[in-house]
């Protein structure tokens, strides 16, 4: 099938022996097979990451590893809606260059960040997940760690082929949405245990332009009993689909174009006033009200972020597509606004 071809992935490689894209497009599984060694870019290039967050109404905690080729990162986030506080601490290693092994697949292999005091592992046997990881003085006295299990999933997961301008630029993504599960973080004496905690990872391998924008919302939880997630996201590559996904028991339900209205005071974007997020097929009508902005900016060199991962409350409905409409209030996820030169 023809580059930038609209519609499902079909099964094959990635990449051609070029190092461009076969297909563009999305599927409910991870149909492509990715392989570090047929990327033709500069191998400096290469990022990859997975990137996990598990919350309930009380905490979340989000763990990234990646391997971005010139520099290597393991990231704890631990934020309290209780008390209305985060930490975000990482550690940098410099020029990876594939050494950390990411997995090629979501769906089997391990990942080990081990730095400096700093531990995170995702243990991955065929859908078996475990969430382990520890943090010497993570609050600038006491240590932090957790051990969270996740359950097995079967259900449906949007995968995305997404190209850039140049040929040999792309982002292969994966998000899996609904993930239940139970452990505990603690940071110091203080610990927490997660019961009926869910989650979400967001896995990618890809080769990035310099400077990129992105909007990307996720939700996991569950409504009347029933897992229920939303995956939104847009702003970056010249994919024909998009990766706009509500998850309904396992089964995936794709929308089309979504727009986050952020608000403005004073000429700024106003991370913690609400968001509305709509589609345009009026098939979701989202309300988000902010609880914490988990900000991150950073500027060295060549390099700056400008982050704005913003946790809170989602009300709305979203339609399936027999029709049906699922109803849901008082939901903790989060939508993000990210601004990278890298």
């Amino acid at each position: 099938m023809a580059f930038g071809t609209k519609g499902l992935l079909g099964d094959g490689n990635l990449l051609d022996e070029k190092g461009r894209l076969i297909q563009s497009g999305y599927a409910f599984s991870q149909v492509k097979a990715y392989e570090r060694a047929a990327v033709k870019r500069n191998r400096l290039r290469i990022k990859e990451w997975d990137y996990y967050y598990f919350c309930d109404d009380k905490r979340a905690v989000a763990l990234t590893v990646a391997d971005n080729s010139y520099m290597s990162l393991g990231s704890v986030s631990v934020l309290d809606f209780e008390h209305l506080t985060y930490i975000t601490k990482s550690k940098i290693g410099l020029f990876p260059k594939g050494g950390l092994r990411m997995p090629r697949n979501c769906s089997d292999g391990d990942v080990c960040f081990d730095k400096s005091g700093v531990r995170i592992v995702f243990e991955n046997t065929l859908g078996s997940r475990r969430l382990i990881a520890s943090y010497k003085k993570f609050d600038g006295k006491n240590d932090f760690s957790c051990d969270i299990e996740l359950d097995p999933y079967d259900g449906d997961n949007i995968t995305t082929a997404t190209p850039f301008k140049k040929p040999r630029q792309f982002y292969y993504n994966t998000k899996i949405n609904c993930l239940k599960g139970k452990g505990r973080l603690c940071i110091g004496d203080e610990q927490h245990e997660f019961v009926d905690g869910y989650g979400g990872l967001d896995w990618g391998r890809g080769v990035w332009p310099y400077k990129n924008v992105w909007y990307w919302s996720s939700l996991s939880t569950e409504v009347d009993g029933v897992p229920f997630g939303l995956n939104l996201g847009y702003g970056f590559g010249n994919s024909l689909d998009t990766e706009n996904t509500v998850f309904y028991d396992g089964k995936a339900h794709k929308l089309g174009k979504v727009a986050f209205d952020i608000p403005f005071t004073l000429g700024e974007l106003d991370y913690l006033k609400p968001w509305k997020i709509s589609d345009d097929d009026e098939r979701l009508q989202l309300v988000f009200y902010p609880i914490i902005d988990r900000k991150d900016r950073m500027n060295a060199l060549m390099l700056s972020t400008d982050q704005h991962q913003v946790f809170g409350k989602f009300y709305g409905k979203a339609t399936l597509d027999d029709g049906t409409i699922v109803t849901f209030t008082d939901k903790i996820g989060f939508a993000e606004h990210v601004r990278n030169k890298w």
